[in-house]
């Protein structure tokens, strides 16, 4: 028999948990990562469910029945660095949860149904975010993934073999689950939401240029101090990101060489920027570069600014979102916009119908080991997404 909810929940729960602080480190193609992969292979064949996967490693277990562009959803295993236990996972195990409460019911759908897990979702190794379903989707191709490097160098190519993806070319709608990351729910009193959009968002690389020289004898007037110009930089982005109303973050930093009693010659850091808009992305970063470009002419540094992966604005179909929340017991779910990017996203701008459920989450913290959900909450999702695809394959 197939574990129910909370006994795969419960299977999951240790895999890759941080002793000190709780958080998990699930990263692409490591050891947790790489059980949690296994896992779900065994829990597909425990449903009869077929794998495929590709040469990547994204995987799909198909419920072969019925005919027709198949019904997909799932999302992802991978984790940030110290992060939460729902993101990603929560639709994995809902997504096979909600295919025993189907069969329950005695749905028997008329177009196949798959449930998919898409790798490096989060971009913590490789540094481009929803990679496996960009791949898949072919929004990225082989040739110009495979030389992107993890922190230690090595290569996306010497991980996996690569190649052109077919995995999604039988797909006709996508529908993934999700833990919301944010209040939007917790504000409203509602344990299901629908996506509407999801902002545009991007990853810049920062590279601040000084010179190196000793902390102790080296007048403060002489110094060519890269890490003042990314402090100014950090400061000028966090008003920039406030006084439109958007976001901007610097959360990760590399300097050179990193000793306590040098000034650097060079630090690295990464802008995660999102906005309302198109227009708003591409103005907030020209901000924030400019004004760090200004701090460096005064501080003889330099600065360069290189886009390492940007998402543009993806507006989920209006009218598949309003049949997914309509006509539910105790009114319509509603109907939200989210500032995090998702695979869902990927296949949407690739021409995939799409559709997004949201679970309440009470703290709204992601990204973080507080991340929650609560159990009811997460059994209601499972419930929901038993209807969407049962709403989807008539």
């Amino acid at each position: 028999m197939p574990d129910d909810f909370e006994r795969m929940w419960g299977d999951l729960a240790p895999v890759g948990r941080s002793a000190s602080s709780g958080g998990y480190f699930r990263q692409p193609f490591a050891s947790a990562e790489r059980e949690l992969a296994q896992w779900f292979v065994e829990q597909c064949a425990a449903r009869g469910l077929r794998v495929e996967t590709d040469e990547i490693g994204n995987a799909v277990g198909w419920w072969d029945v019925g005919s027709g562009p198949a019904v997909l959803t799932g999302s992802h295993l991978d984790s940030v660095l110290d992060g939460g236990a729902y993101d990603g996972p929560l639709g994995v195990v809902s997504a096979l949860a909600a295919i025993d409460l189907m069969r329950a019911r005695g749905v028997v759908p008329t177009r196949p149904v798959g449930v998919s897990v898409f790798v490096e979702e989060e971009g913590s190794r490789f540094g481009l975010a929803c990679l496996g379903s960009r791949l898949a989707s072919g929004a990225l191709s082989w040739e110009a993934a495979r030389e992107l490097r993890d922190r230690d160098g090595v290569a996306l190519g010497d991980v996996v073999p690569g190649a052109a993806s077919s995995l999604l070319s039988s797909v006709g709608t996508f529908v993934e689950l999700h833990v919301e990351q944010g209040r939007d729910l917790v504000d409203r009193g509602a344990a299901i939401g629908v996506a509407s959009e999801i902002w545009p968002h991007g990853r810049y690389r920062f590279d601040f240029a000084g010179a190196a020289n000793h902390a102790g004898t080296t007048r403060m007037e002489d110094r060519q101090d890269p890490m003042l110009t990314y402090a100014m930089t950090a400061l000028a982005a966090n008003k920039q990101a406030r006084l439109a109303g958007q976001r901007a973050t610097f959360g990760r930093v590399a300097v050179t060489p990193n000793g306590t009693n040098a000034v650097p010659s060079a630090v690295t850091a990464w802008l995660d920027a999102r906005c309302s808009t198109d227009a708003g992305l591409a103005e907030l970063v020209d901000a924030i570069g400019r004004q760090g470009s200004e701090r460096a002419d005064r501080d003889g540094t330099s600065l360069t600014v290189t886009a390492e992966s940007v998402s543009g604005a993806v507006t989920f179909d209006p009218a598949l979102a309003a049949a997914v929340a309509a006509d539910h017991e105790g009114g319509a779910w509603p109907i939200i916009p989210t500032q995090a990017g998702h695979d869902a996203g990927i296949l949407s701008a690739a021409g995939i119908p799409t559709a997004m459920l949201f679970v309440r989450n009470p703290t709204g913290v992601s990204h973080s080991p507080a991340e929650h959900a609560e159990v009811a909450d997460c059994l209601v999702g499972v419930s929901a997404l038993a209807d969407t695809l049962d709403r989807l394959t008539r």
